[in-house]
């Protein structure tokens, strides 16, 4: 079944924003008195009729909440530098939406090229990618955040920091992070942090971290650092 958004449920707010409506009404064609699930993006997932149906607004009754399949009790937050060409950060976005994340951070860099996000169409590819892949929750977007800001940030956040950095000595991944433990990760630009960064980092608390011998773009390492925390959260 089709699914669709509306934030407004945990306020009591039983209606479609106007793109959804749009959606239903003139793509799905959906009609008053069909049933449809809606997500309201905080984890919620319910079964719905249509009982009002114009070109401006499609509101409805719920019937029932859905029962989902359990997801890891982890929080997973990755702040992932601004590539250059911003169709593949949108893509780390979107395919770690399926794959499954509590937060995003995009972050400015000593060598991020690119200083801008358009942070109206990366939500609404949230949006997308969460009922493509059957999911009630949308990730949080945070807003765009210098490095050492972000760094000053998480100084006060009890959760296991890990940055990805170039260096023979690190230890990988998936041998350093415990399963079931809350996780923030740092992603670098292209030619990845500079020394100076992640010292800042390291001195911050955060573990350098290696992701194995292949050298990965931004977009490749954040998804699979997603994927890694995934997979050992699994039960």
């Amino acid at each position: 079944m089709q699914l669709f958004y509306a934030p407004g449920i945990p306020q009591g707010i039983y209606t479609l924003p106007p793109d959804e409506t749009h959606h239903c009404l003139h793509v799905l064609r959906h009609r008053q008195g069909q049933t449809i699930c809606v997500i309201d993006g905080v984890g919620g997932m319910y079964k719905a009729v249509i009982t009002h149906l114009s070109t401006k607004e499609c509101a409805f009754s719920i019937e029932q909440q859905v029962p989902l399949p359990p997801v890891p009790p982890v929080y997973i937050h990755l702040a992932v530098a601004l590539t250059k060409n911003a169709d593949r950060w949108e893509w780390f976005a979107e395919k770690a939406t399926e794959i499954g994340i509590s937060a995003i951070t995009p972050l400015l860099t000593t060598r991020t090229e690119r200083r801008q996000l358009r942070t109206d169409r990366l939500h609404k590819i949230l949006i997308t990618a969460t009922k493509q892949s059957v999911k009630a929750t949308v990730p949080n977007l945070l807003p765009l955040t210098a490095f050492n800001h972000f760094i000053q940030q998480q100084a006060a956040i009890n959760t296991a920091r890990f940055i990805a950095y170039i260096d023979d000595n690190n230890q990988l991944l998936h041998h350093v992070y415990t399963p079931g433990t809350n996780v923030v990760m740092l992603i670098g630009p292209e030619g990845d942090f500079t020394p100076d960064e992640a010292q800042q980092a390291i001195t911050a608390g955060f573990i350098p971290v290696s992701l194995g011998t292949s050298r990965l773009r931004t977009e490749t390492a954040a998804i699979t650092v997603c994927h890694t925390f995934n997979l050992l959260n699994q039960t």
